[in-house]
């Protein structure tokens, strides 16, 4: 039987742009300008300006919104800055933030390589399709046992893609799944406090490939079961080995990436559908004056995230810890009419935190979670009224598509805090048309504002 290895290889090097349904590269340009206009976004905030004297100056590959670095630095930068708004987009069943890892990977390998936009698009599009197989052949487990699976399926697609890129036999692209492989990691141990550490997650797992790539190029040797094997990926992060070598067996075949969800806000996505049923019941006129209690239901398993411990959830201990505490988000949206990015640069505030306070929540039976993102709200207002609304899935995926030009809203939105106008729609028009340029260099350009 071939290894996991092996199949992500035969795929990796067979794989040529017709070969993809052109639906599948429609959406996967929408996807990466959205990824690009959320790192674009986090560039301009002040804790991420920090991050760019953790690289080093010089090389091939441009960071989102400076300068340039080696393409393991670029990388690690450019996902950090993806992943640290929580905008990013997430393939829901599996629950990964493939963009976060895949366009900054695709991104740097191609520009080393001088590649065109379309072998770009085409390595981000395999990246993207090889995480959610890692995540779909054990849903859940992963995070059951503290782990974030995009940053352990990370470095293994960064590690394939890469290889793709720059042209690599299979003996190298297999020796370098075996390497990152066995480098992989990502723990969810931020909870604890809300550390800005997890936007790192995705950063490293892209420059963990790139390196792998680099290793096995020299002459070093991975496990070539380092996904199935015992002691290998899946036994080691999920406690199982799932059903993986089924999940890579149709690769090629089906196309999953497609099916990623575009985010409306820059919060946990578990968080993403209450908000939209408190947005539902603002239109129909509630306000945070009126609200007495709120109730909601949520899937167990999103529960460790977004609920507990439930009192620091409507007291966060920072802007950014805010992101993954349900309560005070619709506390925030409740009163400030809307969440942006800006929501989560300033410290908690009192009143949504007193609002936050009279907000419950308890378990949600037969969920459907991780297939369906759902969410149960009821509010009772002061004057003893009672509405119900249920979400049965997040808006933005497959199920529930949002329209291009919301998402190009969202660029345009995105960069407005590093561009002008102008530039911002020509930028937006020059990544739809990413397939048209002869050298990923001519995108390149327009990343360093």
């Amino acid at each position: 039987m071939m290894s996991a290895a092996h199949l992500i290889t035969n795929f990796t090097t067979a794989v040529k742009e017709n070969d993809i349904p052109t639906h599948v590269i429609e959406s996967a340009k929408l996807h990466f300008a959205d990824a690009i206009g959320v790192g674009l976004a986090a560039s301009a905030g002040t804790m991420q300006k920090r991050w760019y004297g953790s690289v080093d100056k010089g090389g091939s590959a441009t960071c989102i919104g400076g300068n340039s670095s080696s393409p393991a630095d670029a990388a690690l930068l450019n996902g950090m800055l993806i992943h640290s708004l929580e905008y990013d987009d997430t393939h829901t069943s599996s629950v990964i933030h493939g963009s976060a890892v895949a366009a900054p990977s695709a991104l740097a390998a191609a520009e080393e390589a001088n590649c065109s936009g379309a072998e770009m698009l085409i390595g981000y599009i395999l990246a993207y399709e090889i995480m959610i197989r890692i995540g779909l052949a054990a849903p859940g487990m992963f995070q059951k046992n503290g782990f974030q699976v995009t940053s352990i399926a990370g470095p293994i697609a960064t590690a394939a893609i890469t290889c793709r890129l720059h042209g690599l036999s299979q003996e190298v692209t297999e020796n370098a799944i075996g390497i990152a492989g066995s480098q992989a990691s990502g723990l969810l141990a931020f909870l604890e406090n809300g550390s800005s550490v997890k936007a790192l997650n995705p950063g490293w797992a892209a420059h963990i490939g790139i390196k792998a790539v680099q290793l096995s190029k020299s002459g070093m040797t991975g496990p070539p079961g380092i996904l199935e094997n015992p002691l290998g990926v899946m036994k080691s992060f999920a406690r199982t080995s799932g059903n993986l070598l089924d999940q890579l067996g149709d690769l090629g075949q089906v196309w999953h990436s497609q099916n990623a969800a575009f985010k409306l806000y820059p919060c946990c996505h578990y968080i993403h559908p209450f908000l939209e049923a408190i947005e539902q019941l603002m239109q129909d006129g509630l306000t945070a004056r009126d609200v007495d209690k709120i109730h909601l239901k949520v899937a167990n398993a999103q529960a460790p995230l977004i609920c507990e411990p439930w009192d620091r959830k409507q007291n966060p201990l920072s802007g950014y810890d805010a992101k993954w505490a349900l309560p005070y988000c619709i506390a925030l949206l409740l009163i400030k009419g809307k969440i942006d990015v800006h929501s989560f640069e300033k410290k908690p505030s009192k009143p949504v935190i007193e609002l936050a306070k009279k907000i419950e929540w308890t378990p949600m039976k037969n969920s459907g979670f991780p297939n369906v993102f759902p969410a149960y709200v009821r509010v009772k207002r002061k004057d003893s009224s009672v509405a119900d609304i249920t979400i049965h899935d997040v808006k933005g995926t497959a199920n529930r598509p949002v329209e291009p030009n919301l998402i190009k809203q969202k660029f345009l939105e995105n960069t407005a805090r590093k561009l002008d106008e102008s530039t911002r729609n020509d930028f937006w028009n020059s990544l739809l048309e990413i397939t048209q340029f002869q050298s990923i260099k001519n995108i390149s350009s327009m990343l360093k504002c």
